[in-house]
Parts: structure tokens; C-alpha cells; sequence
């Protein structure tokens, strides 16, 4: 089959499509990540179902939004691993797929209760907000860091007798969605720049952006690490913890000025995000 050749459209194929247009490895992380959160938190099992399949309805539906309302700019890039500008899937069905989803999300999250629907419904608006415009602009990286920094509120306000995250909890969130930012957009930088985004990772540049990136991965596990410590001072296991994260994250930095545009930095924070969190759950602290 030739490149003009129209492309065979089988439901199989649809699928895979809207499976490849959701953006599962983001997608798959945050709901992985809420469920962690809901878990250190100590909700119920029914409530902790309920929390993560809300947070998964709702990045479902930011992932299908952005390759729905991007589906010209990507076409332009010829981005061939967007199903959308590679015409595996219709923009039009991967907008209707957003909108259920989006829907869904709203349902899932007020079930909750107001307060952690509320906060589950902002990490969703900010998803959102980004792909309707905030990604071009230099204040890119507020939704992330206002969805991230939010996330932990979701899991503590969804408790019988709410509350509020710790303080070290919302920082550490924020820190990491903004590293999430930078690594996510990085290998997208000069498709981004031809198509008329310029967000801040645009901005700073490949390697700034490569460098701040496990920078703030480094400083958001360590305020896990030790602003979860005990009154009493740290234990000599978050010494270690520590050590060997900011290895991680001296790595990172490698990455960062040698392959700037390359995947490695998104699995890293991803993977010292999910690191972070198990290191959380056996301190025994609070969450809140």
C-alpha cells in the first residue's frame, strides 16, 4: 500500500488507535501514581477504586483531547506516531472518545464527595487548559504543577474525616510535575517550534530544560524523602535513599546535556516518581 493509499480501517485497528491517542504511558503513570497516593492515604478499597478510575477517566480524557484539538499541527509534523495525523483514527471520534471520557470523569470524581471531586476535576481542568492553549505560552508548566501538586489532595480529602495534604506532600507534587513537563515536551521541541508552540521548555532551550528536568526530579524526592521524616531527624536508610536518588538523577543530568530530545528523561521521572512513593509507604508517615 502506497502513502496516498487510503488506510484500511478495521475495528481492531480503531482500537489500537484510541489505545496509541490517549497517551497510555502518561496516562498509565498519573492513575498508578493516584493509586499509591490512595493507598499512603489509607481509603477503603471501594474508595480507592473509585478515586483511581476517576483519575483515569480523566486522563484518558486529556490524552484524547490533545491529539484531537493538535490533529492539524501534528499533521503538519507529519507525526507518524499519532494515530490521528496518521490517519489511523478520526479526529473527530478521538474528540467524542475525550468527551465520554470527560464526562465520566465529572460523574466518577463527584461520587467521591465535593471536596476530592473538586480536586480531582482541577488536575482534569488543567490537563485540559494546557491543551487548549497554556502549552504555547511561557506559563506552560502551571497546569502540571497545579494537577500534580494536587494529586495527593484527591486521596486525603477523599478520607470519612477529610483534610488536607502536608505541605512537603503538594510541594513535591508540584516539583514533579513540572519535571514531567520539561521531559514530556523535550522530545517534541523542534516539531512544537515549526507549528508555532512555544511553551517554556521552548523557551530555555534543549539542554537547560534537559538539566532543570532531573534537577527538580532530584529536589521532589527529597523533599519526599525527608519532609515526611520523623520529628526525631532522619533514619540512615534516607540517607541512603537519598544517595542513591540523586545518582539517579546525575544520570538524568548526563541524559539531559547528551540526548536532550530522547525518551530516557521521561521514563526516569516516571520511574523516581513510582520509586519515591514506595520509599514513602514503608517510612509509616502520614500523608497528611
Amino acid at each position: 500500500m502506497t502513502s496516498g493509499s487510503p488506510r484500511s480501517v478495521t475495528p481492531g485497528s480503531v482500537i489500537r488507535g484510541l489505545v496509541l491517542s490517549c497517551h497510555p504511558i502518561p496516562t498509565l503513570a498519573v492513575t498508578a501514581i493516584s493509586a499509591g497516593l490512595a493507598a499512603l492515604a489509607g481509603l477503603s478499597p471501594a474508595r480507592s477504586l473509585l478515586l483511581v478510575a476517576g483519575v483515569f477517566a480523566g486522563q484518558l480524557s486529556i490524552g484524547w483531547s490533545n491529539d484531537a484539538i493538535d490533529a492539524a499541527r501534528d499533521r503538519v509534523s507529519e507525526r507518524s506516531d499519532k494515530p490521528v495525523a496518521s490517519g489511523a483514527v478520526s479526529p473527530r471520534l478521538v474528540a467524542v472518545a475525550a468527551g465520554i471520557a470527560l464526562l465520566l470523569a465529572v460523574a466518577l470524581s463527584l461520587a467521591l464527595g465535593l471536596l476530592p471531586g473538586l480536586a480531582s476535576l482541577t488536575v482534569v481542568a488543567c490537563g485540559w487548559l494546557y491543551n487548549l492553549g497554556l502549552k504555547a505560552t511561557v506559563f506552560s508548566f502551571v497546569p502540571y504543577a497545579i494537577a500534580f501538586g494536587t494529586l495527593p489532595a484527591i486521596a486525603t480529602l477523599a478520607l470519612p474525616e477529610p483534610e488536607w495534604p502536608a505541605t512537603w506532600a503538594v510541594l513535591a507534587g508540584s516539583l514533579f510535575g513540572v519535571s514531567a513537563h520539561l521531559a514530556n515536551v523535550l522530545p517534541d521541541l523542534d516539531d512544537d517550534v515549526q507549528t508555532g508552540v512555544r511553551g517554556l521548555p521552548h523557551r530555555l532551550g534543549a539542554k537547560a530544560t534537559g538539566v532543570a528536568c532531573p534537577v527538580l526530579l532530584g529536589a521532589a524526592a527529597l523533599v519526599i524523602l525527608f519532609g515526611a521524616a520523623p520529628a526525631t531527624g532522619p533514619e540512615v536508610w534516607r540517607w541512603a535513599a537519598a544517595a542513591v536518588l540523586l545518582a539517579v538523577v546525575g544520570v538524568g543530568v548526563r541524559i539531559g546535556l547528551a540526548r536532550p530530545a530522547g525518551r530516557g528523561l521521561f521514563l526516569v521521572v516516571i520511574a523516581v516518581a513510582l520509586s519515591a512513593i514506595v520509599l514513602f509507604a514503608v517510612s509509616g508517615q502520614s500523608l497528611s
